[in-house]
Order: structure tokens, then C-alpha cells, then sequence
């Protein structure tokens, strides 16, 4: 069940704002985000929090300063995900300008799983022979991969900025803000974020010790796209320092200076770099750089992201951009089985999902999904779309060794999936081999035969930690617009804000007769709506039966741009019967 909540706000603070130069409506918006003074949506580097609130940037920044001038060989170790991938293009670049010998690697998730793994150090040593394991966005879980490379003699040093597990690794420094006592205010930084910090720490200390007497000191805002692109791809909260973030790296990808990476990728994507949007990095720019680790080898990204060769870029961003086709392919034959699967479990618990409220205690709260067909680098998105139609947590379950399964799970906001799987772990000690992640989304192990007593226990923690009304879809909305505001002028201004995570873009409800209809591309509807007199072009995507003739609908504003001209278009979100 859904239905359709215009957000609260504080009108005073809404009107403080409108005070300090804020339109109205902007005004409502950001007060209904939290948002109290004008200046936190400027957006200036000066707002920054500084480097050192972040817990052993400074001390990190003096070991690289020293393995710098010691001529040590520095290997990056990143994630495989769109984050990891750009924490290690700002690491490289970053890192090569100070003079540094750096190399990187980047594990293969179907050969070595997630993080610094003792196999991974092994490999390492084997053909890089490094002096420091530098690891981005990954490394604060694996306790065994930095026993096993200090056993070898080889320093580790952590940037993450995933959530604490009992244990910490032993590492010669760890910076992540999410680790205890540390003081930076924001915790929301994504891994290519903390990296960042690190490289800000770390020319702080090479200008103290005067490297930069006799040679230029590097611009690190040079680096600010890739920041931007890690960010929102990773889905961290926009918080103040955030949206700093990623609004400096618009700025730059507007202005033409994004490295030719990001270039490449947003023409593949066509997408118009000037007009670029943190929705752009998200759904077009972020899903091309994360097939490379889905399918492939996120080296294949990461080389997108380190050229300086604009026809090498577009040479790479093209490969990319088709292991993003072959994955759309994947992903939908994956989503019709999974919609098979969920069919059938609707049908065993006799449709109790779509049944009235007084029985819905005996609905499902969960589902946990495989099949021997399935692709490991795809069941992350599946669960997702799943999680998104059905309003319930999901982890779907692909193949891995032999008797394993791999499984990736989405939650919705009532839930903590990583709570969740720990308490499982704890009434249930041999269920899961291996877990990690964070509120939203995680990674499990477990064994092929323990799938149906997983399934079970998860299910019953989840009918602890949630109530019914949790399980019911709340569409949020910034309440209606007036026919001056609904206007290409609001899409443009508001298109030019940045939108993400725990700031969502803004989206408005009214009431609407619908004057015409028709499919287009044979799975979405073109709308023509009319509120009172004023008439407008609509868009649902992925519904292509037809709406009844009035409708209360959730809606944002969008942009059509078509033969070289504008025109205001509504996004329809979700819609009701009225």
C-alpha cells in the first residue's frame, strides 16, 4: 500500500530564509530538508570542514610524506564500486603529482570478494612487492588481510568509511570517520571522500616541509569531478559537507574541466556536460562505471578515470558503456525470474501482501530470492527493484563456489539490514559465513543448504524490528505548486540545486484531470494533464495501462529538451484514483 504525504516544515524557519534572498518555494523545500540559514546551500570550498577533525588524517598524511621521500612503493587497493573506483583515480592522480612511486590494485569480486583479503595481500606481494597497502574505500573489516600483510613485513593504511565491525584491523593508521573518537562532523563521507581529506592532509605536510619551495604545489580541486562522481554514486547522504562536495564538482564538469573520464562517459551516456546534474553522475554516469565491476574488471573504469588522453577515454568510456547494455540485458531477464519467484510466494501465502490491513500481520515482511542462474555482479540492482515494487526488505542470492551462495540485500528506511543480519548471526552462529554493510544495503555469504533456515531467521528478526505500518510505502512530497511556480523557469532553478540521498530532489502533488494518454516505447505512458485551466506534458515510466480519468499524483518537475528548445515536462513518481 502507498500513499501520498506532503513533508512538515517549519514555516518560520522557511520564511527566515525567504528572508535572507531564498524564493518561497525554495524556502518551503529546503526547510522541509533541514536546511536553517542561506548559507548552508552556498556551496563555497571556504565551508569545508577542515582536514584535521578527521582522526589520523594528519598522522596518515606524515607516513606517506615519509614513504615519498624514502621512495617507497605505495599500492592502492580499491573497491570495486563506483566509489572505490574514484577514491583510487584521486588517490593515483593525487599521489603522482606529490612525486609518489604508486601503483593500484583493484580485486576481481568473483575471484577475491570484498576488501583486503588474504589472498589479495598474497597476489600483492607476489607481483607488486610494495612497501604500503594504501586501501580506499575498504579495509576497516579486514582484520585477517592486514594480519596477513603485516606477517609479510608490508604497512597498511586505511581509508573507509564503512561502519565499525567488533574487531579493528591492525593497520599502521586508519582514517574513517566512522571509527571511535573520531571528531569530523560529518559521517557521511563516501570512500572517495576520506581519500580526499587524506590528499588535502597530505600537502599540508609536504608544503610544512617545504617540497613545494622549487616546484609548483598541485591544485587538489582538480580533483573535485571525481569527488562529485563517488559521491552520489555511492548513495551516501548529502549532508552540508557533502553537497559541498558534489556541488564544487558540477561546477567544474559545467565549466568543461572535468578529467576526460567523466567527459567520455557523459557523452556515452548523452548527457550535455554543461548542463549536468548530481541525477546525471547517479543514473548515468555511476551504473557505467559500476558494470565494469559487475561483469568485468573495475580496472577498465579506473583507467577511464586516470586518462589524460581524451580518444583513450572515449575508447574506454565506449567499452564501459556497453558492459552497461549487457547488463541491462542481464538485469532484465533476472527481474523476470525474480517476478516469477515473487508470484509464486505470493500465491503460497495466499496474496496476503495486497490483502486489507487486518491481515497483514501475517504477510511476509521479507523475501530472499535465488536461482542457480543469476549473476553475481547483478543481484544488488535486482533486490533493489524488488525492494522498490514491494515495499519489503530483499536479499537476493546468486551462485559462488560450489554449495555457496552470495547474496546482496536492499532494506527500506525502517530497517537496519546490517543490525538485522548481525542479530541473525548471533541467535543463528553458522548461518552466515561472512556479512558486512550498512543501513541500506548489504553483502552476505552462506551456505546453498542453509538458504531456507536464513530465510526464516531473517524473517522472524525482521517481524521484531519492524511494525505493519512500516511495511506501508509512504510517497513524501513537497505539496502542491502553484501554475506560477509549475514552470520551465522552477525546473531549470531547480535542476541547478543538488539533490540526493537525505536531500531528495523535490517532488509535488496535485490533483489532475488526464486529457490524453498513449504508450510510447511500448512501456511508458505520455501524459497530457490538466489542473483548472492550465494544460501539461506528462511522463510515467514503466506503466503502460491506462489511468483512470482523475488522478492525485506525485510529480517532479523535468526538462524536455527537443529539436534545440525547452519545454516543461512532469514526471509522474506514483499516482492515485481520486
Amino acid at each position: 500500500m502507498s500513499r501520498i504525504r506532503p513533508r512538515d516544515y517549519p514555516a518560520q524557519v522557511s520564511e527566515k530564509l525567504s528572508e535572507e534572498g531564498i524564493t518561497p518555494l525554495l524556502a518551503r523545500v529546503y526547510a522541509a530538508r533541514g536546511i536553517a540559514s542561506a548559507r548552508q546551500v552556498e556551496h563555497e570550498f571556504a565551508a569545508l570542514f577542515p582536514y584535521h577533525l578527521l582522526r589520523n588524517a594528519e598522522r596518515m598524511a606524515c607516513l606517506l610524506a615519509d614513504a615519498i621521500r624514502l621512495g617507497q612503493r605505495i599500492l592502492i587497493v580499491a573497491d570495486y564500486d563506483s566509489d572505490g573506483a574514484t577514491a583510487c583515480a584521486v588517490g593515483m592522480r593525487a599521489l603522482r603529482e606529490f612525486g609518489a612511486n604508486v601503483d593500484y590494485l583493484v580485486p576481481n569480486r568473483f575471484e577475491f570478494g570484498y576488501g583486503l583479503t588474504p589472498e589479495i595481500v598474497e597476489l600483492a606481494a607476489a607481483q607488486r612487492r610494495p612497501d604500503i597497502l594504501l586501501t580506499v574505500d575498504n579495509g576497516i573489516a579486514s582484520v585477517e588481510g592486514v594480519a596477513a600483510a603485516n606477517r609479510l613485513g608490508i604497512a597498511v593504511l586505511v581509508t573507509d568509511h564503512h561502519l565499525v565491525g567488533e574487531e579493528i584491523p591492525a593497520a599502521a593508521c586508519i582514517v574513517n570517520p566512522n571509527q571511535p573518537d573520531c571528531e569530523f562532523p560529518s559521517k557521511n563521507l563516501a570512500g572517495v571522500g576520506v581519500i580526499f581529506y587524506v590528499m588535502l592532509a597530505l600537502r599540508a605536510e609536504l608544503r610544512k616541509r617545504g617540497v613545494f619551495a622549487a616546484k609548483p604545489e598541485p591544485n587538489l580541486a582538480r580533483f573535485i569531478d571525481l569527488v562529485a562522481l563517488g559521491t552520489v554514486a555511492d548513495v551516501v547522504r548529502l549532508d552540508d559537507n557533502n553537497r559541498i562536495l558534489v556541488d564544487q564538482g558540477l561546477r567544474r564538469i559545467r565549466a568543461g574541466r572535468a578529467c576526460p573520464g567523466i567527459q567520455a562517459l557523459l557523452k556515452v551516456a548523452r548527457r550535455n556536460a554543461d548542463k549536468a546534474s548530481a541525477q546525471d553522475l547517479g543514473f548515468a554516469v555511476g551504473p557505467r562505471l559500476n558494470a565494469a565491476g559487475r561483469l568485468d574488471d573495475m580496472a577498465l573504469g579506473i583507467e577511464c578515470l586516470l586518462s589524460d588522453d581524451e580518444t583513450r577515454a572515449m575508447q574506454l568510456a565506449e567499452q564501459l558503456d556497453a558492459l552497461n547494455r549487457e547488463r541491462r540485458e542481464i538485469e532484465t531477464d533476472m527481474l523476470k525470474s525474480a517476478e516469477a519467484q515473487v508470484r509464486q510466494a505470493e500465491q503460497d501465502a495466499k496474496h496476503l501482501l495486497d490483502n486489507v490491513l487486518a491481515h497483514r500481520a501475517a504477510a511476509p515482511y521479507t523475501l530472499c530470492l535465488s536461482d542457480p542462474g543469476w549473476h553475481q555482479g547483478v543481484i544488488g540492482i535486482l533486490a533493489s527493484r524488488i525492494k522498490d515494487r514491494l515495499h519489503r526488505p530483499v536479499i537476493a542470492f546468486a551462485p559462488s563456489a560450489e554449495g555457496i551462495l552470495r547474496g546482496s540485500g536492499r532494506a527500506i528506511r525502517s530497517l537496519h539490514l546490517r543490525d538485522a543480519l548481525d542479530l541473525v548471526s548471533k541467535r543463528h552462529p553458522r548461518l552466515l559465513v561472512r556479512f558486512g554493510g550498512h543501513a541500506a544495503a548489504c553483502g552476505l555469504t552462506i551456505r546453498e543448504d542453509d538458504l531456507a533456515a536464513f530465510s526464516d531467521a531473517f524473517e522472524n528478526v525482521a517481524r521484531e524490528l519492524l511494525t505493519p505500518a512500516d511495511l506501508d510505502h509512504t510517497v513524501e512530497t513537497d505539496g502542491p505548486l502553484t501554475p506560477l511556480e509549475a514552470c520551465l523557469e522552477t525546473a531549470l532553478k531547480l535542476n541547478a540545486q543538488v539533490w540526493g540521498k537525505g536531500f531528495p530532489i523535490p517532488t509535488f502533488d496535485d490533483r489532475f484531470t488526464v486529457i490524453r494518454q498513449r504508450v510510447v516505447g511500448e512501456k511508458h505512458l505520455r501524459l497530457t494533464l490538466a489542473n483548472g485551466p492550465q494544460n501539461y506534458d506528462a511522463i510515467l515510466f514503466s506503466q503502460t495501462g491506462p489511468l483512470p480519468g482523475k488522478i492525485r499524483a506525485a510529480y517532479r518537475l523535468d526538462i524536455n529538451e527537443y529539436n534545440g528548445s525547452q519545454n516543461l515536462q512532469l514526471v509522474i513518481e506514483h499516482w492515485e484514483s481520486v
